[in-house]
């Protein structure tokens, strides 16, 4: 059976490949159709919109802003991927549709005066002249009317054409075919500037970096030169063998029955942006103790039939001990060992306050456009007239209050509610208002119950007449897509046994990974990885350490100049990294130090091979 089913699965993963390739060679010939370098910044809004339309994208003001906010200098090649990952064209079918919902008669063409009120009035508004460049087209205008199916057509073509022009730019510039791609500079959660505890921002580039070209080079043209145009390098080979069922030296919680215990949830999000926040906490230990910190993902009650993606997304805890102040935080440890997919960490640990930081790598949690078929539905109408959930959203709203009761007593208290509100709607319940929820909804003690919390939704679904629209809001939010699966969150339960004393853990915030967490996570690597100098570059550092899970490398640039590091996975086999290109290029700022990237194996149950080489421009 396995050999029958093995072609099969490599002509999937060959077609996979074969789509991502072309993909990201559309990216370079729209990126390159405006700036001359991949490796330099979008730096205003029009050049957005600019290499958007040379995508083959006709972004709206709306669209625009959504990803050039007031606080946006520049966006990098990386980003402009991930914004056409996002926002997918129109297709054929998408454009009649809307066409056919103003043509109410079926006639297949819209009056001009009808087109202009519509155009004129409503989203974002037209001005008359843009309204008479459309309507004044002779290939889809006549009588006064507009044929909706030729205008369609002609749509379509003119995009393709955009998008094909671009490509062959490429093909027939030898200068843009050979240029690294990749981005410029790492965002600030991800950058950490040495000795100062504060991330470098981001370095807006404002000089073209000219790359040697290399005679001969057949390459496709969606991967970037060679390092035969680098002035430095290092290889780095490392072969893991297939994830083992058996259980490392990690001591299992049932052996230690006698040990003060203490548990929490929590939850990874995924932002807009790609983005990963979570909660973060706060340990009291009282006194000296042999302690054992554990985090897995959380395996809540799912519906039969719905798939469990977050099962498979690897979670790690960094320990730090807190001094004089919340600033001034002490790398103690992270859960280095592995068991299934638990990760846990054993030692000993003075009293005093700790925080412990959530981290994943993001090689499993990552923005993944799936179709969907059909949306789910949320609410219906009963017997007698009456809004109810469906028995589908009950499901999830359940999945949802055992995630957000971090506690895990099946009730929510106010703070544990509030996590909620913040990650839902970015505002917090004051105590008066809590009050009101405890007149109107079954609480105990004070704190609402699972009927409480369902009663909740449903009278949100009452105040606005059945449209779900909040509720959708609400569980987009939380991580789910329109067919109610969690794709863009993993719940997770942290248990902290201790030997002689009671520990105590209390969820303080939910946030984006902090600078405190990113200098953790270098510092790791750093201490246990592997160090390599780059050939013939003594300043600049490459440090390779890997579990039995992951491999994460850091790079260190010890000179008073920032540098650009080119990053090569195509050797490697079976791998997965946080980036999502298998080549890139990466920005360290003088005297910094930052995470190059995060790889695990795509198949854990098969052996992966780990071969990067690292090239300085």
């Amino acid at each position: 059976s396995e050999k029958v089913m093995h072609p099969e699965s490599s002509q999937a993963k060959k077609s996979q490949h074969a789509e991502e390739a072309a993909f990201y060679m559309n990216c370079r010939a729209a990126y390159l159709a405006v700036l001359k370098s991949s490796l330099e910044n979008i730096k205003s809004k029009e050049q957005l919109r600019l290499v958007l339309q040379q995508a083959g994208r006709n972004p709206s003001q709306k669209t625009v802003n959504k990803y050039w906010t007031s606080q946006t200098t520049t966006l990098n090649f990386d980003d402009f991927c991930t914004i056409l990952k996002e926002e997918k064209p129109a297709t054929k079918t998408e454009l009649l549709e809307a066409f056919r919902k103003i043509d109410k008669n079926k006639t297949g063409y819209i009056l001009h005066d009808e087109l202009y009120r519509i155009l004129t009035t409503r989203g974002e508004k037209m001005t008359e002249d843009e309204v008479n460049a459309i309507t004044e087209q002779a290939d889809f205008n006549c009588g006064g009317k507009l044929d909706y199916n030729k205008f369609c057509d002609l749509y379509m073509t003119t995009r393709e054409q955009c998008c094909k022009t671009a490509r062959e730019r490429l093909e027939l510039d030898s200068r843009l075919k050979q240029q690294q791609f990749g981005n410029q500079t790492e965002p600030s959660s991800e950058e950490i500037t040495l000795p100062v505890s504060k991330p470098s921002p981001r370095v807006s580039r404002k000089t073209d970096h000219k790359l040697a070209t290399t005679k001969g080079d057949s390459r496709t043209p969606s991967r970037p030169s060679s390092a035969q145009s680098c002035k430095a390098s290092l290889s780095t080979t490392i072969s893991m063998a297939a994830r083992s069922n058996k259980n490392t030296k990690l001591i299992e919680p049932d052996t230690m029955k006698e040990w003060h215990c203490a548990q929490s949830k929590g939850c990874f999000y995924l932002e807009e942006d790609g983005e990963i926040i979570s909660h973060k906490y706060r340990l009291h230990v009282p006194q000296r103790s042999t302690v054992c910190i554990t985090i897995k993902p959380l395996n809540i009650h799912q519906e039969e039939g719905i798939s469990c993606h977050w099962l498979s997304v690897d979670t790690a805890l960094y320990i730090l001990k807190e001094n004089e102040t919340q600033e001034n935080l002490q790398l103690v440890s992270f859960t280095e060992q592995q068991n299934q997919e638990m990760s846990g960490w054993k030692g000993e640990l003075g009293s005093g306050v700790y925080w412990l930081l959530p981290f994943t790598t993001g090689c499993r949690l990552k923005k993944v456009k799936t179709q969907i078929t059909e949306e789910a539905e949320l609410l219906y109408r009963d017997e007698d007239g009456e809004l109810a959930l469906t028995p589908e959203f009950r499901a999830a709203l359940l999945d949802i209050f055992e995630t957000i009761d971090l506690d895990g007593n099946g009730l929510l208290c106010l703070e544990e509610y509030n996590f909620f509100e913040l990650r839902t709607s970015g505002e917090k319940c004051d105590e008066e208002a809590w009050a009101v929820c405890k007149e109107n909804f079954d609480m105990r003690k004070n704190e609402l119950t699972r009927q409480g919390f369902m009663d909740l939704n449903l009278m949100e679904a009452n105040d606005r007449e059945g449209d779900p629209t909040d509720l959708w809001v609400t569980l987009l939010s939380l991580g789910y897509n329109k067919a109610l699966e969690m794709t863009e969150a993993c719940p997770f339960v942290i248990d902290i046994y201790a030997e002689k004393c009671k520990p105590r853990i209390k969820a303080m915030y939910l946030e984006a990974g902090s600078s405190q967490l990113n200098r953790a996570v270098c510092k790791s690597v750093v201490s246990k990885g592997e160090a390599k100098v780059l050939d013939g570059c003594e300043n600049i550092i490459v440090y390779t350490y890997s579990t039995g899970g992951r491999i994460t490398s850091v790079i260190e640039n010890k000179s008073e100049n920032k540098v650009i590091i080119h990053v090569n996975n195509e050797q490697s086999k079976n791998c997965l990294s946080n980036r999502g290109l298998t080549v890139f290029a990466v920005e360290v700022a003088p005297t910094s130090m930052m995470v190059a990237q995060h790889v695990m194996p795509l198949n854990e149950q098969e052996e992966w091979l780990y071969h990067c080489v690292h090239s300085l421009v």
